[in-house]
């Protein structure tokens, strides 16, 4: 009895020694192909570095191909703000901060940034130093060409059924990372760009719609979604910021309800209707005042406002300084880039 026990045992541990050789060449086989990966990523990123650097030599931003903008930075800079519009977002070297409402979002080389429809946001940018400047490009996303990707690839329907919103960052893979290489690599090449950059950038939105961002390209894509009515309010109330706001008619001119379109617009733009044409007003104000001169009851009156109390207030409130006194900095700022050479 006792010596089949021992029989057994010593059975058993000849199967756990097999299965231990035949598991250890897997896990060895596993950990060269996670350190293949993770040299492939290093190798990729120091070339993004060498090559932005040498294609945007001085801090500002350039656009070396129609849709594609490069931008350097020696230094980290105060929040600015505009509007975005939808485009994907690489950073090769510093960091970057995207405020959305509420929500922040910061992000750096491991991460890329999606943005899908045009909205007020602020950003800046947060890590960067002369011996290390930040660079970074943003590729803008054609609507149309997201949809033919969609068509041809076979995913004409969001895998998930999530409300997203049109900002999010996400792990750049390999396979990303590699993608945007190569499109980089055509700068050096007008030929070869004006060839080869638009199949880089289908690949580019594929690999995009297969990654952790898909259903935010799926729902800004899919006509009749709720998603695709909130964009159209969304560029209806870019094109007449200065028009009293109608929640309602708005509302029932996309058939909604208007619990429905607070609930899908606030999903979408982390903000409300009323706080989204606020932003724009007073963006457009301070485009005003500075661009053109104006003062700030009159810019307040162009872009909607009759009162100039509370345009100043709400001003304030956005941009942490009055009008008047935010131009002044605004405009030392400027010299001071100018006397610097940086402009």
């Amino acid at each position: 009895m006792i010596f089949q026990y021992c029989c057994t045992i010593l059975q058993i541990l000849d199967m756990d020694d097999a299965e231990t050789r035949e598991e250890a060449p897997m896990d060895s086989t596993n950990q060269r192909q996670s350190e293949r990966e993770v040299q492939r990523v290093q190798t990729s990123h120091e070339e993004l570095i060498e090559r932005l650097a040498r294609a945007i030599r001085d801090d500002g931003t350039t656009e070396p191909l129609a849709g594609l903008r490069l931008r350097r930075a020696s230094s980290p800079t105060e929040l600015g703000h505009g509007v975005s519009y939808p485009s994907f977002c690489v950073i090769a070297q510093g960091s970057k901060e995207i405020l959305l409402g509420d929500n922040r979002y910061r992000y750096d080389p491991a991460q890329y940034l999606i943005a899908t429809v045009a909205l007020p946001i602020a950003s800046r940018v947060a890590e960067a130093s002369p011996e290390r400047p930040y660079l970074g490009l943003v590729l803008k996303l054609d609507p149309t060409l997201v949809g033919s990707v969609l068509v041809e690839a076979g995913h004409l329907a969001p895998q998930r059924h999530s409300a997203v919103t049109a900002i999010d960052v996400s792990a750049l893979d390999a396979g990303l990372l590699d993608a945007v290489v190569r499109l980089v690599r055509l700068l050096d090449s007008s030929t070869e760009a004006r060839l080869l950059a638009p199949l880089v950038t289908r690949e580019i939105v594929y690999r995009l719609l297969l990654g952790a961002q898909g259903d935010r390209l799926h729902h800004i894509a899919a006509l009749g979604s709720s998603t695709h009515r909130i964009a159209e309010a969304i560029e209806r109330l870019r094109k007449d910021f200065d028009q009293p706001l109608s929640i309602e008619d708005i509302a029932r001119e996309l058939g909604m309800s208007v619990s429905g379109f607070h609930h899908h617009f606030r999903a979408l733009t982390a903000m409300s209707p009323l706080q989204f044409q606020k932003q724009l007003r007073l963006q457009e104000a301070r485009r005003l005042m500075l661009g053109e001169g104006l003062d700030a009851a009159s810019a307040g009156y162009r872009v909607g406002y009759g009162n100039a109390s509370h345009f100043t207030r709400e001003y304030k409130r956005l941009f942490g300084a009055p009008p008047m006194r935010d131009m002044e900095h605004l405009r030392d700022g400027a010299r001071e880039r100018v006397g610097q050479g940086t402009v």
